[in-house]
């Protein structure tokens, strides 16, 4: 199966979300269409957008249609990550009619959640444009889907944040708590004979919820600082007491209407995890016409 589309060729950790998803949706067999529609007949169809937005996620809706069938020939009519006007037509569809009837809907969920992390998140980009802020993700995503959603927000023009637990040492609230200190916490995450073998290496990130705790972090020398819920006023002080020995990232509270206000403290990053657990489905649907 060809699952490069415009140039795009997904990994293979998306491929398996589309495949359960198909699963999920079809089961034993698509009875409806198995019993009304030939083994033989073709259908074409168009994906219109109902609304104005940010399209992403072709790709994978081609995907879904070819995963069901080899033969399914799907035309992006825009660009990922580009905007669109409501009614205007996304991409041209050819194939087997069972393939395009069974794939529908599965293809239109993700390209409908895709679209709407990616247009929620060009609008945080847009908002702190002009500021050195770089819109990041988090993990608050739907479970089996994460890479999915932070593809999204990738083409929305955002970052992504750790993948998962693995890729970066984030010592929290919680963690801190348990080792008694940030300083304990930050030496069991650095320390041998902790099960991480690689943890002297990885990036540290602290979170901070004090000013006495930004000072704390510097004096560790970590590389990042996590502003937890902080105001803009003391994050102004923390950005002023960082001097550039640790980036500096935002959270909590985040919205259309403060994230400029967050971006001029100075702080590098901003995380915000409305972008996938709040971005609204994007409107799209496919009309289809006999072949």
């Amino acid at each position: 199966m060809n699952t490069e589309v415009s140039g795009r060729t997904l990994p293979e950790t998306i491929l398996t979300a589309i495949r359960n998803a198909l699963a999920e949706d079809i089961g034993a067999g698509d009875v409806t269409t198995n019993s009304i529609v030939p083994p033989d007949a073709v259908m074409s169809g168009r994906i219109i957008a109902k609304q104005a937005g940010v399209v992403a996620g072709l790709d994978v809706a081609a995907a879904t249609f070819r995963l069901l069938d080899r033969c399914v020939e799907f035309l992006p009519r825009v660009e990922e990550g580009g905007r669109v006007e409501n009614r205007q037509m996304l991409a041209d569809l050819t194939g087997p009619a069972r393939a395009l009837l069974t794939g529908e809907r599965t293809a239109l969920n993700f390209l409908g959640r895709m679209s709407g992390i990616a247009t929620l998140t060009r609008q945080f980009v847009e908002a702190v444009a002009g500021t050195k802020a770089i819109i990041l993700d988090t993990r608050k995503t739907a479970p089996g889907l994460r890479l999915v959603d932070k593809l999204a927000v990738q083409r929305g023009g955002g970052q992504n944040h750790r993948v998962g637990l693995y890729d970066m040492i984030l010592i929290k609230d919680n963690h801190i708590d348990f080792a008694g200190s940030l300083a304990e916490a930050v030496s069991r995450a650095r320390g041998a004979g902790n099960g991480l073998c690689e943890a002297p290496t990885r990036h540290v990130e602290v979170e901070a919820r004090t000013l006495g705790d930004v000072r704390a972090a510097l004096d560790l020398g970590v590389e990042s600082v996590l502003l937890d819920n902080m105001s803009t006023e003391m994050m102004s002080e923390a950005f002023r007491l960082t001097n550039g020995c640790a980036k500096l990232e935002a959270s909590g509270n985040v919205t259309l209407a403060n994230v400029r206000k967050i971006a001029e403290t100075g702080v590098d990053f901003i995380s915000i995890g409305a972008l996938t657990h709040s971005a609204r489905v994007f409107d799209v649907s496919l009309d289809f016409t006999k072949a």
